[in-house]
């Protein structure tokens, strides 16, 4: 509310708020307005009790014309968001599962697996998938399948390695444990979240 009837009508450009839970992205066309906004923001919050989180807040150039830089993308929600170009060579906004979160799902991932090894293979397959499924409901946009593949070898070779480890001697070459995948079948990443027909309007600004 705060940002709609005040911060809004004193912004010389546009202005949008993302926000999910307490995490949140500011975008702003011009750099002055995000600055003013920045200056205030901690005083805005010091009136709840809450504080910004140092390590997440920053301004960053957010626009086709920071193209290529590093600094230009920022994380939100998992997703690392950044200007690309498209088959045509026309810039546009690519989202990407973030290092940071891939990392964490691998490492839960490889947990479970661990957790899990001992159960019985239809079921372990079974929970497995229904896993591998749930993130590639989330994470499946589209551009992001370098990502989806990535967590799923992961997932291929944590489940080898520990199906290994089931007993006192290897349990499963690659030969052998193809076979079981073949018939009992891993979840491969699939896209499930496409582009919309209509073009959104990317105002050039800040983030």
């Amino acid at each position: 509310m705060w940002f709609q009837k005040v911060v809004t009508p004193h912004c010389h450009g546009q202005a949008y708020l993302i926000r999910f839970a307490d995490d949140f992205v500011c975008a702003f066309e011009y750099e002055e307005d995000a600055r003013r906004f920045y200056e205030v923001l901690g005083k805005r919050l010091g009136k709840f009790g809450l504080e910004l989180s140092a390590e997440k807040t920053q301004i960053i150039p957010f626009s086709a014309k920071a193209l290529g830089r590093e600094a230009s993308s920022f994380d939100f929600l998992g997703f690392e968001f950044r200007w690309g170009l498209d088959r045509k060579g026309k810039p546009h906004v690519d989202k990407r599962t973030a290092r940071k979160s891939l990392r964490k799902s691998q490492k839960r991932l490889s947990l479970w697996c661990k957790g899990n090894r001992h159960r019985r293979i239809p079921e372990l397959f079974e929970a497995l998938n229904a896993k591998l499924r749930g993130y590639y409901n989330y994470f499946g946009v589209y551009g992001n399948l370098p990502s989806l593949n990535a967590f799923y070898l992961y997932a291929v070779r944590a489940l080898w390695k520990f199906l290994n480890r089931r007993s006192q001697r290897k349990s499963y070459n690659w030969v052998g444990f193809n076979q079981l995948m073949e018939r009992f079948g891993i979840a491969k990443p699939r896209i499930v979240v496409r582009p919309k027909r209509a073009v959104m309007r990317v105002a050039p600004g800040l983030a």
